[in-house]
C-alpha cells in the first residue's frame, strides 16, 4: 500500500536518506543510524518484529508490493450492525532508534457532507485530542496514522494492539466530528 501521508522524512522506497554524516561528510559506517525502507523483497528486522508481533495477536500479516504489512482487524461482537473488517497497514522504517507508521485510508462515503472545510475540522479535532494519532484529507479519502519510535526492549504487540485500536476508533470519531456542527477545535464554541 503506497503510504499517501509519506512525507520526505519519513522515508518510502523512492525516498531514500542520504547515507551521509549530518556534515555531508562520510562516516566509518554511513548506514549506521540512518533510517531506511525496506522494499518487499528486502531485509527489514523492524518489518519483521511487527509481522511477528501481529501475527502473536492471531492477525494475518502479510507484505504487500510496496514492502508494506498490510493486516485487516476483525469486527468484534460490540460493532454495529454491518460492521466490516478495517484494512490497516505498517510501514516500517530500519534505524537506530526504528519507526513504525500504523496507518489505513477509508473513502469518504455520501453521507459525510462534502464540504472539505468541514471534513479538515473533523480531522483538526482528532489529532488535537488523540495522543499518538493524526488524523487528514489525502485525494478525498481520510487518513488515520499512529507512529512509535522502537528499540529491541519496545513491547510491539501492545503498541501494535493500542494503536490500531486507537486508528479505528479516531474514525469512528472523525465520523462522528464530521457529520455534526461542532464545535471544533479551531472554531471554538461558538463555531466562528
Amino acid at each position: 500500500m503506497t503510504d499517501p501521508t509519506a512525507l520526505p522524512n519519513f522515508p518510502t522506497p523512492g525516498n531514500q536518506p542520504e547515507q551521509a554524516g549530518l556534515n555531508g561528510d562520510q562516516q566509518d559506517d554511513p548506514a549506521v543510524g540512518v533510517p531506511t525502507f525496506a522494499g518487499p523483497d528486502d531485509e527489514s528486522p523492524a518489518r519483521d518484529r511487527v509481522v511477528e508481533a501481529l501475527r502473536g495477536l492471531g492477525l494475518e500479516a502479510t507484505v504487500d508490493e510496496d514492502g508494506d504489512v498490510s493486516y485487516l482487524v476483525p469486527v468484534t461482537e460490540e460493532a454495529p450492525e454491518g460492521a466490516v473488517p478495517q484494512q490497516l497497514f505498517v510501514r516500517a522504517i530500519d534505524g537506530e532508534p526504528a519507526m513504525i507508521r500504523v496507518f489505513g485510508q477509508w473513502q469518504i462515503g455520501d453521507d459525510v457532507p462534502a464540504d472539505l472545510t468541514k471534513r479538515l475540522l473533523a480531522a483538526n479535532d482528532i489529532t488535537l485530542s488523540l495522543n499518538i494519532i493524526k488524523a487528514g484529507i489525502a485525494n478525498g479519502n481520510l487518513v488515520v496514522t499512529g507512529e512509535h519510535l522502537i528499540i529491541p526492549e519496545s513491547d510491539l504487540s501492545m503498541l501494535l494492539q493500542s494503536t490500531t485500536q486507537m486508528v479505528v476508533q479516531a474514525v469512528q470519531m472523525w465520523h462522528q466530528a464530521a457529520t455534526t456542527d461542532g464545535p471544533h477545535a479551531a472554531t471554538g464554541p461558538e463555531g466562528a
